[in-house]
Formats: structure tokens, C-alpha cells, sequence
């Protein structure tokens, strides 16, 4: 029995409709300092109806260039990155400009808003909370 070519069977994640290209936008949330919440839970409904969440979420391994999927993988990873970069705001592109893969720059910029959510966090911390103690 010949197993069917991935590209082409829509339950597949290396599948993309012939409609699909690199400036679809999936979300026109803009993701800024503020937003990485609910920016992130909107993209993540994106690839999911797109059956593509697999390639940011470690799923699906990067194959070898000697793999029959590489290129579909490829195809792939660079389609749902360039869906991603058209969700960010000017500074933070430049900032994941070079990454190659979707899992790292969703890594990335999960990192760099965790980071910035507990500095804001701390500064509450250090600097509201006291104040209106004293009030």
C-alpha cells in the first residue's frame, strides 16, 4: 500500500492550500511591550486552525537534508515564521530578524516578555506597593 504524499493530504501539517504565502496574516494583533498574553494565545489559535502549531511547539523535529520531507519541512517552517514576523511590532522584528526556525523565535520572545514582566512586576513591587502603604 503506498503511503500518501503529506504535502497534499490537508490533515498534514507539511500541507499548505495553494492560497497561502508568506504576507497572509493569520492574526492583526501586533505584538508590542504590552501584549505577549494575548498576542501569543492568538497565534497559537492561528496554527492551530492552520494545523501548523507543531512547528513552534517542538513537535515536529527538523528533518535531515536527506529526509523525503526536508523540503516540505522547510517550506513549512519558513511559511509559519513569516506568518509570525508579520504579528510583530518594527523593533521587536529586528530582534528575530535572523532566526530560522518558529520554535526558537517563540522561545525568544516568550524569554525576553517573561523577563520584562517580572522586572514590571518588581518595580510594582518596589515602588506602588510601598506608596500606598504610606497612604
Amino acid at each position: 500500500m503506498d503511503i500518501p504524499d503529506p504535502t497534499t493530504q490537508p490533515s498534514s501539517s507539511f500541507c499548505l492550500h495553494p492560497g497561502e504565502n508568506p504576507g497572509t496574516t493569520h492574526i492583526f494583533q501586533i505584538l508590542n511591550e504590552t501584549n505577549y498574553s494575548s498576542w501569543s494565545k492568538n497565534l497559537k489559535r492561528a496554527l492551530l486552525s492552520k494545523n501548523n502549531i507543531k512547528f513552534i511547539d517542538g513537535s515536529i523535529k527538523k528533518t535531515p537534508r536527506t529526509d523525503p520531507l526536508f523540503d516540505a519541512w522547510e517550506r513549512c517552517d519558513t511559511m509559519v515564521l513569516s506568518w509570525i514576523i508579520k504579528t510583530l511590532s518594527t523593533h521587536i522584528v529586528d530582534s528575530v530578524m535572523y532566526v530560522d526556525m518558529p520554535k526558537i523565535c517563540g522561545k525568544n520572545l516568550k524569554k525576553d516578555f517573561l523577563k520584562e514582566t517580572i522586572l514590571r512586576f518588581r518595580i510594582y513591587y518596589w515602588v506602588y506597593i510601598p506608596l500606598n502603604r504610606e497612604s
